[in-house]
């Protein structure tokens, strides 16, 4: 059963910011005075904790490994105003998990989400059966894509294993690093027109995100942008989509 406050980002393929923007839109949602829970989802390539300089004493290999549950493993990550559930880097254990411990998982982040207002969960890039098992739980998909042809091609995939469920909701689109609005507009045309002739689908644009490179400092640094630089270009367009969205 899907969760109203679950929301899932994703990608079609890797390198286009996803976990940045992850972090960022959870940090600009717990900006908005909501409680909030960061969910590193990406089983096997996790790097949330890695990004945020966090230096968890458990993570996702331990509750894998049945010695901690997820509420033992919260962190809370208070410069931020939000708690992170860290994954496990490299971990095969995890990348591998089974389909009854990856139902267990699911069932077990829609049990935590009832402590939260919004819970964000972190994907792997692709369709595989991990990354198709825990979108189950979520109301909401946001789904990131840039300008760059392969990743366009990827989240047009993406929408459309999606489709082949009638019980799984059309994305929302977010696009990241864009050379302009009107690039980035473009962008998401692009990916629109060609879901709507083949798939017969229209998603909806959650937001564009300009190109800046603040974020590369801030990642540098494993610091939030929504601190160290949180008047910068991309800081304002994911506040804003955290404002504007139905979350």
């Amino acid at each position: 059963m899907k969760q109203e406050n679950i929301t899932i980002v994703a990608s079609g393929k890797g390198g286009v910011g996803k976990t940045w923007f992850s972090i960022t839109f959870a940090h600009a949602l717990a900006k908005m005075d909501r409680k909030v829970l960061l969910v590193d989802g990406d089983l096997g390539l996790a790097n949330v904790d890695i990004q945020l300089g966090l230096m968890p004493t458990s993570d996702l290999g331990a509750y894998a490994r049945g010695t901690k549950t997820l509420r033992e493993i919260a962190y809370s990550y208070k410069d931020g105003g939000f708690d992170v559930i860290p994954g496990c880097s490299g971990s095969g254990t995890l990348s591998s998990m089974p389909p009854k411990s990856l139902q267990k998982l699911k069932t077990d982040i829609q049990e935590i989400a009832q402590d939260y207002d919004h819970v964000i969960l972190d994907l792997g890039a692709g369709i595989g059966g991990t990354v198709r098992t825990l979108s189950e739980v979520a109301s909401h998909t946001l789904l990131v894509v840039t300008e760059d042809p392969t990743s366009l091609t990827d989240a047009y995939a993406f929408i459309k294993v999606l489709n082949k469920d009638s019980k799984k909701s059309v994305p929302e689109i977010v696009v990241n690093m864009a050379e302009s609005v009107q690039k980035g507009e473009r962008t998401y045309e692009t990916l629109l027109k060609a879901c709507e002739n083949f798939l017969k689908k229209s998603p909806p644009l959650a937001g564009l995100i300009r190109k800046d490179n603040h974020v590369r400092d801030s990642i540098r640094n494993q610091s939030p942008i929504l601190i160290r630089f949180p008047s910068s270009e991309a800081a304002q367009d994911v506040g804003k989509m955290a404002k504007a969205g139905s979350f």
